[in-house]
Protein backbone atom coordinates (compact mmCIF):
# COMPACT_ATOMS: atom_id res chain seq x y z
CA UNK A 1 0.00 0.00 0.00
CA UNK A 2 2.79 2.33 0.84
CA UNK A 3 4.75 1.68 -2.26
CA UNK A 4 1.46 2.10 -4.02
CA UNK A 5 0.77 5.23 -2.97
CA UNK A 6 4.02 6.76 -3.03
CA UNK A 7 4.60 5.49 -6.79
CA UNK A 8 1.16 8.21 -7.39
CA UNK A 9 2.78 10.65 -5.22
CA UNK A 10 6.53 10.94 -6.83
CA UNK A 11 4.59 11.55 -10.14
CA UNK A 12 3.53 15.09 -9.15
CA UNK A 13 7.01 16.86 -8.69
CA UNK A 14 8.33 14.51 -11.77
CA UNK A 15 5.89 15.98 -14.30
CA UNK A 16 6.62 19.57 -12.56
CA UNK A 17 9.94 18.49 -13.31
CA UNK A 18 9.85 17.92 -16.90
CA UNK A 19 7.53 20.75 -17.88
CA UNK A 20 9.59 22.89 -16.02
CA UNK A 21 13.06 21.62 -18.64
CA UNK A 22 10.70 22.25 -21.33
CA UNK A 23 9.94 25.92 -20.49
CA UNK A 24 13.62 26.63 -19.79
CA UNK A 25 14.19 27.67 -23.19
CA UNK A 26 10.97 29.85 -22.96
CA UNK A 27 10.28 33.33 -21.70
CA UNK A 28 10.32 32.63 -18.10
CA UNK A 29 13.81 30.30 -17.34
CA UNK A 30 13.85 31.57 -14.25
CA UNK A 31 10.70 31.06 -12.96
CA UNK A 32 11.22 27.49 -14.45
CA UNK A 33 14.01 27.10 -12.53
CA UNK A 34 12.43 27.87 -9.04
CA UNK A 35 9.90 25.10 -10.40
CA UNK A 36 12.44 22.66 -10.65
CA UNK A 37 13.94 23.48 -7.24
CA UNK A 38 10.50 23.15 -5.64
CA UNK A 39 9.75 19.66 -7.15
CA UNK A 40 13.39 18.78 -6.19
CA UNK A 41 12.96 19.63 -2.31
CA UNK A 42 9.50 17.40 -2.34
CA UNK A 43 10.96 14.75 -4.18
CA UNK A 44 14.17 14.61 -1.62
CA UNK A 45 11.39 15.31 1.70
CA UNK A 46 9.12 12.61 0.11
CA UNK A 47 11.78 9.73 -0.16
CA UNK A 48 13.04 10.72 3.21
CA UNK A 49 9.69 10.25 4.94
CA UNK A 50 8.79 6.95 2.63
CA UNK A 51 12.18 5.32 4.20
CA UNK A 52 11.00 6.58 7.68
CA UNK A 53 7.57 5.09 7.41
CA UNK A 54 8.89 1.82 6.10
CA UNK A 55 11.79 1.36 8.81
CA UNK A 56 8.70 2.55 11.61
CA UNK A 57 6.68 -0.21 9.62
CA UNK A 58 9.20 -2.96 10.30
CA UNK A 59 8.79 -3.01 13.70
CA UNK A 60 12.43 -4.66 14.05
CA UNK A 61 14.16 -1.65 12.43
CA UNK A 62 16.79 0.19 14.73
CA UNK A 63 16.04 3.51 14.71
CA UNK A 64 18.47 4.96 16.78
CA UNK A 65 19.31 4.73 20.66
CA UNK A 66 16.99 4.62 23.00
CA UNK A 67 17.63 7.41 25.90
CA UNK A 68 16.45 9.89 28.34
CA UNK A 69 14.90 12.72 26.13
CA UNK A 70 14.73 15.79 27.33
CA UNK A 71 11.00 16.92 25.37
CA UNK A 72 10.67 20.24 26.97
CA UNK A 73 13.45 21.34 25.26
CA UNK A 74 12.98 19.63 22.10
CA UNK A 75 9.46 21.40 22.03
CA UNK A 76 11.29 24.79 22.94
CA UNK A 77 13.86 24.58 20.41
CA UNK A 78 10.83 23.32 17.36
CA UNK A 79 8.64 26.03 18.35
CA UNK A 80 11.84 28.79 18.23
CA UNK A 81 12.53 27.63 14.61
CA UNK A 82 8.88 28.44 13.40
CA UNK A 83 8.23 31.42 15.65
CA UNK A 84 5.45 29.45 17.42
CA UNK A 85 4.09 29.81 20.91
CA UNK A 86 5.26 27.63 23.48
CA UNK A 87 4.36 27.12 26.80
CA UNK A 88 4.32 24.87 29.91
CA UNK A 89 2.35 23.46 32.45
CA UNK A 90 3.12 25.82 35.50
CA UNK A 91 5.46 24.64 38.21
CA UNK A 92 6.79 21.72 35.66
CA UNK A 93 10.76 22.46 35.72
CA UNK A 94 11.41 19.07 33.72
CA UNK A 95 9.84 16.65 31.33
CA UNK A 96 11.82 13.85 29.94
CA UNK A 97 10.91 10.49 28.68
CA UNK A 98 12.95 7.42 27.46
CA UNK A 99 12.98 7.57 23.70
CA UNK A 100 14.70 8.26 20.14
CA UNK A 101 15.78 11.89 20.01
CA UNK A 102 15.48 12.22 16.42
CA UNK A 103 12.47 10.60 16.00
CA UNK A 104 10.67 12.48 19.19
CA UNK A 105 11.76 15.84 17.17
CA UNK A 106 10.41 14.83 14.05
CA UNK A 107 7.13 14.11 15.94
CA UNK A 108 7.04 17.80 17.12
CA UNK A 109 8.61 19.21 13.81
CA UNK A 110 5.96 17.77 11.88
CA UNK A 111 2.85 18.58 13.67
CA UNK A 112 4.19 22.25 13.99
CA UNK A 113 4.82 22.40 10.45
CA UNK A 114 1.30 20.83 10.20
CA UNK A 115 -0.34 23.46 12.27
CA UNK A 116 1.38 26.56 10.64
CA UNK A 117 0.22 25.54 7.04
CA UNK A 118 -3.17 24.80 7.59
CA UNK A 119 -3.60 26.68 10.68
CA UNK A 120 -1.37 29.86 11.32
CA UNK A 121 -4.32 32.21 9.75
CA UNK A 122 -2.94 35.55 10.87
CA UNK A 123 0.49 34.44 11.52
CA UNK A 124 2.61 32.12 13.33
CA UNK A 125 1.64 32.91 16.64
CA UNK A 126 -1.76 31.18 15.76
CA UNK A 127 0.09 27.74 16.25
CA UNK A 128 0.53 27.21 19.94
CA UNK A 129 2.46 23.99 21.44
CA UNK A 130 1.72 23.36 25.23
CA UNK A 131 3.81 20.82 27.16
CA UNK A 132 2.47 19.46 30.72
CA UNK A 133 2.44 16.21 32.63
CA UNK A 134 0.31 13.72 34.99
CA UNK A 135 0.96 11.02 37.32
CA UNK A 136 1.67 8.36 34.23
CA UNK A 137 2.04 10.83 31.18
CA UNK A 138 3.16 13.67 29.03
CA UNK A 139 0.87 15.49 26.91
CA UNK A 140 1.77 17.65 24.20
CA UNK A 141 -0.73 19.74 22.73
CA UNK A 142 -0.39 21.77 18.78
CA UNK A 143 -3.18 23.53 18.36
CA UNK A 144 -4.16 25.92 15.40
CA UNK A 145 -6.43 28.82 14.26
CA UNK A 146 -7.20 26.84 11.08
CA UNK A 147 -10.85 25.51 9.67
CA UNK A 148 -10.25 22.32 12.11
CA UNK A 149 -10.85 18.88 11.16
CA UNK A 150 -14.08 16.91 10.26
CA UNK A 151 -15.12 14.16 13.43
CA UNK A 152 -15.47 12.16 9.99
CA UNK A 153 -11.80 12.65 9.05
CA UNK A 154 -10.21 12.26 12.62
CA UNK A 155 -9.13 9.51 12.43
CA UNK A 156 -8.50 8.83 8.68
CA UNK A 157 -5.77 12.49 8.69
CA UNK A 158 -3.22 9.76 10.61
CA UNK A 159 -3.03 7.14 7.42
CA UNK A 160 -0.43 7.94 4.72
CA UNK A 161 -0.98 10.05 2.15
CA UNK A 162 -4.31 10.64 3.54
CA UNK A 163 -5.53 14.80 2.35
CA UNK A 164 -8.21 16.18 3.96
CA UNK A 165 -11.07 16.78 0.40
CA UNK A 166 -10.04 20.20 -0.91
CA UNK A 167 -6.08 20.36 0.12
CA UNK A 168 -3.50 20.95 -2.30
CA UNK A 169 -0.51 18.89 -2.99
CA UNK A 170 0.83 22.30 -3.75
CA UNK A 171 0.49 23.47 -0.18
CA UNK A 172 3.60 21.93 0.50
CA UNK A 173 2.77 18.69 2.43
CA UNK A 174 3.60 15.27 0.83
CA UNK A 175 0.81 13.60 3.02
CA UNK A 176 3.13 11.41 5.29
CA UNK A 177 3.55 14.25 8.25
CA UNK A 178 0.97 12.91 9.85
CA UNK A 179 0.98 9.06 9.13
CA UNK A 180 4.44 8.99 10.42
CA UNK A 181 3.64 11.33 13.87
CA UNK A 182 1.11 8.48 14.61
CA UNK A 183 3.88 5.49 13.90
CA UNK A 184 6.64 7.60 16.00
CA UNK A 185 4.16 7.95 19.09
CA UNK A 186 3.01 4.10 18.83
CA UNK A 187 6.97 3.26 18.93
CA UNK A 188 7.62 5.47 22.40
CA UNK A 189 3.99 3.61 23.99
CA UNK A 190 1.86 6.77 23.01
CA UNK A 191 -1.08 7.80 20.95
CA UNK A 192 -1.94 10.57 18.92
CA UNK A 193 -5.71 12.31 18.52
CA UNK A 194 -7.09 15.22 16.92
CA UNK A 195 -9.52 17.04 18.32
CA UNK A 196 -11.07 20.93 18.20
CA UNK A 197 -9.56 24.41 19.86
CA UNK A 198 -11.88 26.01 21.95
CA UNK A 199 -12.71 29.53 19.34
CA UNK A 200 -11.74 27.38 16.45
CA UNK A 201 -9.23 25.30 14.90
CA UNK A 202 -7.27 21.85 15.62
CA UNK A 203 -5.88 20.65 18.56
CA UNK A 204 -3.43 17.87 18.13
CA UNK A 205 -2.82 15.84 21.21
CA UNK A 206 0.35 13.21 22.12
CA UNK A 207 0.39 11.58 24.99
CA UNK A 208 3.76 9.91 25.53
CA UNK A 209 4.95 7.55 29.04
CA UNK A 210 6.97 9.74 31.10
CA UNK A 211 10.79 9.04 32.18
Amino acid sequence: SLLANASHELRSPLTRIRMGLEFMGGDSPELAKQEIARSIAELDQLIDEILLASRLDAQEADLGTVEVVDVMGLCAEESARVSAIFEVQEGVQKIETLGVVKLLRRLIRNLLENAGRYGAITGPDDVQLTASVTTTEIVLMVCDRGPGVPVAYRTKIFEAFFRLPGASERAGSVGLGLALVKSIAERHQGQVRCEDRMGGGACFVVLLPKG
